[in-house]
């Protein structure tokens, strides 16, 4: 039965979450691990936390897709959500129920007394429960922002992956890769492995796994890749895969996640072995919305949440390699933090037609801002560019449909809430304004 004057709903418990701490973003560990304390909350499964600035979505989307295919039962967190909070927690595979949350919500308000929870700190600890009381043989977590401090850093991994490190969050984070990587190091323990898959991972990384005591798994030292167009193989420290299938996400980024993702199975190959089968289905099945997801139709549709330079200069490089558009419209909306003269310095030689949008949270920059300041850039498009503001990514997306030709394609990046808008009601329909 639920405690008395409580939510009785997810929502209503989610919109709970966001009144109870007075900043969006606290960061300490003393508040996740007192409450942890007082739930006697310990994982009892082999556990891989994934810590990076990009590219940790697909590294867990590819983890889990291996480890389901190698007949374990898998557990997974990751987030934002694009559309659904429940997307945030996967169970074998699949989204969980809102219901089969909320006892552990309510678990975590009686647990808390008066300890005062970000957001973040009280969803993450609910979900972490209702994993470690499932019957499972590997959880994998994605650690948030940085990860000395996150909230996922109260629980200790048996194996870490730091997957990328470039400048973003730099008001809490640091403002060079050097100070980042000292942040993301936070998730290693001494005598585990840490996978760096980073090609040029920063020295603070080997200075930090060096004085805990990690064991240090580098890219090109101690796991590499090599392939050709139509197939590549890995080898790590005892281990080889050869004449592989390209992964099922696409993008040129994400040999390097694969890459990390077996070094991790390889190192964790006592408690959680694998075959080469296992890992062939995984890389085909393996799927993740809104990462360089490709929707074909006319005109032909990209999302992906780009929204830092690193990962937009990614995005770019994705959508040069993709062929001839005649033009290419973009529906673009960020937190006001982000660098955004970086993001659309980087799109501009691309985006023909830019539709700049709203997003439903204080800290998003407002769509007429965007307008203004690519506007202050004197940036220069593939051709005669046009600019307009809209209220919600679903708009934007329809006035940018309307004024696509079929062979066009529209590009949605930024935020997740933008690439999330425009999903809010599934896939649109993509018929251009002269399609049969």
């Amino acid at each position: 039965m639920p405690l008395p004057d409580l939510p009785t709903t997810l929502a209503d418990w989610l919109a709970r979450c966001e009144r109870l701490h007075p900043k969006e973003i606290d960061m300490t560990l003393a508040r996740a691990r007192l409450v942890r304390e007082r739930l006697g909350l310990d994982f009892t499964m082999p556990v891989i936390a994934v810590a990076g600035t990009n590219g940790k979505g697909s590294t867990c989307a590819m983890l889990e897709a291996i480890a389901l295919q190698a007949g374990y039962r898998v557990g997974l967190y990751s987030k934002p959500h694009l559309v659904h909070f429940e997307e945030r927690c996967r169970v074998n595979g699949q989204m969980v129920e809102a219901a089969s949350l909320l006892p552990h919500f309510e678990a975590v308000e009686a647990a808390r007394g008066q300890t005062s929870l970000t957001y973040f700190e009280f969803t993450t600890l609910a979900i972490f429960r209702l994993l470690a009381q499932t019957p499972l043989d590997l959880v994998i977590l994605e650690v948030g922002m940085g990860g000395r401090l996150d909230a996922v850093n109260a629980f200790d991994a048996d194996c870490a992956i730091i997957t990328s490190i470039d400048i973003d969050h730099a008001e809490y984070l640091g403002p060079d890769r050097e100070t980042i990587a000292i942040e993301k190091a936070g998730i290693m323990r001494a005598g585990r492995p840490v996978i760096v898959s980073d090609p040029m991972a920063p020295q603070s990384l080997s200075d930090q796994a060096r004085e805990k005591g990690a064991d240090l798994w580098l890219f090109g030292r101690d796991f590499n890749f090599s392939g050709d167009k139509q197939q590549w193989s890995w080898a790590g420290r005892h281990k080889r895969f050869n004449a592989m299938a390209y992964p099922a996400l696409r993008g040129a980024n994400q040999l390097l996640n694969a890459a990390g993702v077996l070094a991790a199975f390889e190192a964790l190959r006592d408690r959680l072995p694998i075959s080469a089968q296992a890992v062939r289905s995984g890389f085909a099945l393996v799927e993740l919305p809104g990462r360089f997801q490709v929707v074909a139709g006319q005109p032909t549709l990209v999302l992906d949440v780009a929204h830092n330079p690193h990962a937009v200069a990614t995005l770019a490089q994705n959508l040069d390699q993709m062929g001839f558009f005649p033009r290419t419209h973009a529906v673009f909306g960020a937190m006001a933090d982000k660098d955004i003269a970086a993001i659309l310095t980087r799109m501009a030689p691309l985006v023909d037609d830019w539709h700049f949008t709203d997003l439903p949270v204080p800290r998003a920059a407002p769509a007429q801002k965007l307008a203004m300041m690519y506007g202050s850039l004197v940036l220069k498009g593939p051709g005669p560019v046009t600019l307009a503001a809209h209220a919600r990514p679903r708009e934007a997306l329809v006035a940018a449909l309307d004024a696509a030709d079929p062979a066009d394609r529209i590009v949605v990046f930024g935020s997740f809430l933008t690439v999330g808008g425009v999903l809010q009601d599934g896939l649109p329909r993509l018929t251009g304004k002269h399609s049969a």
